[in-house]
C-alpha cells in the first residue's frame, strides 16, 4: 500500500469539547470496530457501553447510536474487595438477522449483549376512543331508564385495543452473564473464529466458555504455582487465532508469547510454542523486568504474524519463527534515560495496545502527549524479492512535520529512514519544497509522500526504509477549524524534549477492518481520523 493511503485526516471527534475537569467515570478505556467497520464500541471506567454507527449519508463518519450501563461497581465481601465497574474490553460478534451482539466484561463479570431495534406501539383505539362513555344511574333498577341506553354497550359492540406503530429504538438486552470462574481480575476476552466460543484471561488463569452455556467453563492454562511465593510471572493478554479454532496465544509479563493448541492437551500451556528474544544479562537493570512485561498481543488478521507492545518497543513475529522477533520498533528511546522518573509516577505500568491494519501490512500504536504511531507497510505482503519484512534501523534521520504548538491543531511527522546518500539528499530537496509550499499538515505530508512513492516505485525497493506517521488526538483541534503553518522539524525528539505529560497518553485504540480509518480514546474523547 502506498505512503499516498495513509494520509491520515481529523474527522470527527465525540466527548466534551470544552476545557473541562475529566471525571474519572468518562475515561474510555475499550474501543472496537465490529468485523464490517459498520459500528463502533467505546466502554468506559463508569462501565458504560456506547455504540456509534457508520453514517452512510456522509464519508466516513459515525453517528451516535445508543448507550446502555453494561456493569455496576459490586463488593465480594467474602474477599472484602471492591469490584469496579471499568469496562476492560469489548468484541463484537457476527450478527444475527437485524441484531448484533457483543461481550463487555469488568475485572470479574462477562456479559453477553444483544442489540436489536425495537418496536414501541401505543393504543390507538379502544371502546372509549370515540368519547363514549358508560352511562351512570342513579337507581339501576328504575323502570324508566331508557331501553337504547342500557343497550348501548352489547357484547357485539365491545372492541379489542388496537396497537398501532408509535417509534422505534434502539434496545440493549443482556443475553447471558458469565461469572464466578475468575479468581484474578480479567484482562482479555477473545471470540473463536467458531463464534461459539471464547477465552477470558485473569493474571494466572485462562477459561475456555461456550456461548450458550453461562454456568460452566473449562480451564485450559493455569500458572498458578503451589506456592504463590514461587510465582514469577502473570497472564497479560490473550487471543484466538483468526481463522484456526483450536489455536490461541497469551503473553506475560516476563515478555513471552505462547502459542497453544486445544487439540494438544487439556492444560495448553505445557506444550506450547514459546516465543522469545535473548536479553543479554548484562544490559539489564532494574527496570528490565518491568520494562519487558508485554501489555498487548494481537494477530494480524491474516494469521501469519503477531504484533506484541511492550513499554519501550513493538515487535512483529512470524508464527512458524520463535526464536527472534522479525522487527523490533523502538517506540520510547526518548524514555530509555527517564525510566526513574516513570517509575516514580507509575506511568511505566500503563499499558499500551497495538493493533494491525485490515490489510496485515501495518501496525500502530500509542504513547504520550496524547500522540500515536503508525507504521505504514511494516509487513509487506506481496512477492518482495528483498524479503517480506523490512528491517529497522535505529539509526535514522527523523523529518517531522509540526506546526507551532499554540497554532497546529493537527501534528503529523513523517520518520524516513535512508542508508543511502542519494535518498538522503533527495528527501532533504523534497522536503524543503514541501516546507516552503505546505499550506496546511495534509498538504505537506502528502508532497513527502510523494517522493517516498516515486522512489520506491524506480528499481528495487529499499528494505532499510520504515516509515513513522506520529498524529496527536487533542482537544486544541477544536479551537480553531483551519490549520496553522506546518514547520519542519528536525527530530521527533526535539518535539518531545522534557515536556512530556504522561497523564495525557493513548492506550486503547481500534483500527477499521477494511479501510483506513481509526478510532482514538483520549481521556473522555473519541477521535476518528481517516485517510480515505
Amino acid at each position: 500500500m502506498a505512503l499516498d493511503d495513509f494520509d491520515f485526516k481529523f474527522s470527527q471527534c465525540f466527548g466534551d469539547k470544552a476545557d473541562i475537569v475529566v471525571t474519572e467515570a468518562d475515561i474510555i478505556t475499550a474501543v472496537e470496530f465490529d468485523r464490517k467497520g459498520d459500528y463502533l464500541a467505546t466502554g468506559d471506567r463508569g462501565g458504560r457501553v456506547v455504540l456509534f454507527e457508520r453514517n452512510n449519508g456522509k464519508h466516513c463518519e459515525y453517528k451516535f447510536l445508543t448507550e446502555f450501563q453494561s456493569h455496576d461497581a459490586e463488593f465480594d465481601y467474602l474477599k472484602s474487595l471492591e469490584i469496579e465497574e471499568k469496562i476492560n474490553q469489548i468484541k463484537w460478534l457476527r450478527p444475527t438477522q437485524r441484531s448484533h451482539f457483543l461481550l463487555s466484561t469488568n475485572d470479574k463479570t462477562i456479559k453477553l449483549w444483544k442489540v436489536y431495534e425495537k418496536n414501541v406501539k401505543l393504543v390507538s383505539e379502544n371502546n372509549l376512543s370515540e368519547g363514549q362513555s358508560i352511562p351512570k344511574f342513579k337507581n339501576s333498577n328504575t323502570n324508566n331508564t331508557p331501553s337504547h341506553k342500557m343497550d348501548q354497550f352489547t357484547l357485539h359492540s365491545l372492541k379489542l385495543p388496537r396497537l398501532s406503530q408509535h417509534d422505534k429504538i434502539i434496545a440493549a438486552a443482556p443475553k447471558r452473564i458469565y461469572s464466578n470462574a475468575h479468581t484474578y481480575h480479567i484482562n482479555s476476552i477473545s471470540i473463536n473464529s467458531d463464534q461459539e466460543t471464547f477465552i477470558s484471561a485473569d493474571d494466572l488463569r485462562i477459561n475456555l466458555w461456550n456461548l450458550d452455556i453461562p454456568d460452566q467453563s473449562f480451564n485450559i492454562v493455569d500458572i498458578k504455582p503451589a506456592n504463590m511465593e514461587e510465582l514469577t510471572e502473570v497472564i497479560t493478554s490473550a487471543e484466538f487465532h483468526p481463522d484456526q479454532c483450536n489455536l490461541f496465544m497469551y503473553s506475560s509479563s516476563k515478555g513471552t508469547i505462547k502459542l497453544c493448541d486445544m487439540r494438544q492437551n487439556a492444560l495448553c500451556d505445557f506444550r506450547a510454542k514459546t516465543f522469545e528474544e535473548f536479553l543479554d544479562p548484562v544490559n539489564h537493570n532494574f527496570f528490565t523486568e518491568i520494562t519487558s512485561s508485554i501489555s498487548d498481543v494481537k494477530f494480524s488478521p491474516n494469521g501469519r504474524y503477531i504484533a506484541s507492545r511492550d513499554y519501550l518497543t513493538v515487535k512483529i513475529w512470524d508464527i512458524n519463527m520463535d526464536n527472534k522477533p522479525l522487527k523490533t520498533i523502538n517506540i520510547h528511546d526518548q524514555l530509555k534515560e527517564r525510566l526513574s522518573d516513570t517509575y516514580e509516577n507509575d506511568a511505566i505500568f500503563d499499558k499500551f495496545e497495538v493493533s494491525f491494519s485490515g490489510d496485515s501490512a501495518s501496525v500502530m500504536t500509542g504513547s504520550y502527549n496524547n500522540n500515536f504511531m503508525i507504521y505504514p507497510n511494516v509487513i509487506n505482503t506481496g512477492d518482495d524479492t528483498n524479503g517480506i519484512i523490512k528491517t529497522f534501523d535505529e539509526s535514522n534521520g527523523t523529518i517531522d512535520f509540526n506546526g507551532d504548538r499554540k497554532a497546529s491543531k493537527d501534528k503529523t511527522s513523517i520518520k524516513n529512514n535512508n542508508n543511502s546518500n542519494n535518498n538522503n539528499s533527495n528527501s532533504r530537496g523534497s522536503n524543503k519544497d514541501n516546507s516552503n509550499t505546505a499550506k496546511n499538515g495534509s498538504s505537506g505530508i502528502k508532497g513527502n509522500k510523494r517522493s517516498n512513492s516515486s522512489s520506491r516505485r524506480s528499481g528495487n525497493e529499499d528494505t532499510n526504509t520504515v516509515d513513522e506517521i506520529v498524529l496527536q488526538a487533542d482537544k486544541s483541534a477544536f479551537k480553531s477549524k483551519r490549520f496553522g503553518s506546518l514547520a519542519q522539524r528536525s527530530a521527533r525528539t526535539k518535539d518531545w524534549g522534557d515536556d512530556v505529560d504522561f497523564k495525557k497518553s493513548i492506550l486503547h485504540f481500534s483500527w477499521h477492518p477494511r479501510e483506513n480509518s481509526i478510532a482514538i480514546a483520549a481521556t473522555n474523547n473519541l477521535f476518528i481520523f481517516s485517510a480515505l
